[in-house]
């Protein structure tokens, strides 16, 4: 199976060939919340970013939207960076922090996951679902979303999957509102029919945090005194990443070494399949289209200034810990990243976090919207 996944991988350009991807410095390595050795830790840092569900643009999948695309690519980019987000965070709250992908995985909750991503409109979070969805944002099928429109999108879709028992916060203007999160994340037990529900999830009364916070950070090009405030988010242990990339080219910004971002790059397209239970040969060389061997890395000052960085809290006191190394560390920057206050400010309104679902369209529904096509890659939206 190791030999498949060798065929299978794909880097960036195309190329089957081994990328400079992880430099060899003293500097320490952050990825998702893990401190690592850059010469002692390489095969570590290898399976563990292999372990992320990559996803890519696809080609050949079931057509969407009025006029038919089959295929994401040249649009859907910062679609698929919110895809790997989400699956990080399912990965984490239905597996854990350390789990290990091999070429060889047939776990059912993995399957559940990864099938939840598939190019079919049936799946929860299929680039469908996330596209048709992008109406209710005023994005056309084919239209490019910033980060602040793909952050949104999940939001409403992850409230129409109970099995992920996940909540989704984004977070307004800058500001972190505990008030509002805590009104979103703890739960009645009593909550009727939990049949789609992970038992281990039942019990608790806290639903775990997917907390999105959208970020300008400077006008045509990173502002320097942010720099450290996104190397800190990177050292958090609740860190899930940054959603972003370079100037009209979306990527998943995983970790940091030295001035440098590591990102998993969603521009290479691959065939459209389905992993289903990964019985077969071609279900198998499929779920290996779903991991990257090597990342790769730019200057940190390269980066397009529109962020949004994630956090995933899957227990109450992981979001309290969130909060004070919030309060502590990011907050006493010279010039902090976001803040974090305990009630909405007065000039806000109502919270309107939670999701009408009587109002808002359905899966099934979804192809019913009238769309046009729009295959431009603008810059990302200003926050």
């Amino acid at each position: 199976m190791d030999a498949m996944f060798d065929i299978c991988y794909l880097s960036p350009d195309g190329n089957n060939v081994e990328p400079d991807d992880i430099p060899k410095t003293k500097d320490n390595v952050w990825i998702l919340g893990k401190k690592y050795s850059a010469i002692q830790d390489l095969d570590r840092i290898r399976r563990d970013i292999s372990s992320i569900i990559w996803c890519t643009y696809r080609k050949g999948f079931v057509p969407i939207g009025d006029e038919g695309l089959t295929s994401d690519k040249g649009w859907g980019c910062m679609l698929r960076c919110g895809q790997m987000v989400l699956g990080v965070a399912l990965v984490r709250v239905h597996l854990s922090s350390d789990w290990v992908w091999t070429p060889e995985t047939r776990d059912p909750t993995y399957l559940k996951i990864v099938q939840r991503f598939e190019e079919r409109k049936q799946a929860p979070y299929s680039i469908h679902q996330v596209a048709l969805m992008g109406a209710c944002e005023g994005k056309d099928v084919g239209q490019w979303f910033g980060p602040n429109t793909v952050a949104q999108v999940l939001k409403k879709l992850v409230v129409y999957d109970k099995w992920s028992s996940l909540v989704i916060h984004v977070a307004l203007d800058n500001t972190v509102v505990k008030e509002d999160i805590l009104k979103q994340c703890i739960v009645n037990n009593d909550r009727g029919d939990t049949s789609d529900t992970p038992d281990n999830l039942i019990v608790s009364d806290w639903m775990p945090l997917l907390l999105i916070v959208p970020l300008r950070l400077g006008l045509s090009e990173i502002n320097p005194v942010y720099v450290d405030g996104i190397k800190t988010c990177f050292e958090l242990s609740q860190s899930i990443g940054v959603i972003g990339g370079k100037p009209n080219q979306a990527l998943y910004l995983i970790g940091c070494v030295g001035d440098e971002v590591i990102y998993l790059d969603p521009h290479t397209t691959q065939r459209s399949g389905l992993v289903e239970n990964k019985l077969s040969d071609e279900q198998k060389e499929m779920d290996c289209t779903y991991h990257c061997k090597y990342a790769s890395r730019i200057p940190m000052l390269s980066m397009d200034p529109s962020v949004a960085v994630c956090f995933l809290c899957r227990t109450r006191s992981d979001f309290d810990e969130l909060c004070k190394t919030i309060e502590t560390k990011l907050m006493k920057e010279s010039q902090p990243l976001f803040e974090i206050c305990d009630k909405r400010p007065a000039h806000w309104g109502p919270c309107t976090n939670d999701i009408d679902l009587q109002n808002t369209t359905l899966f099934t529904e979804f192809e019913e919207v009238d769309r046009q096509f729009d295959d431009s890659d603008d810059e990302f939206e200003i926050l």
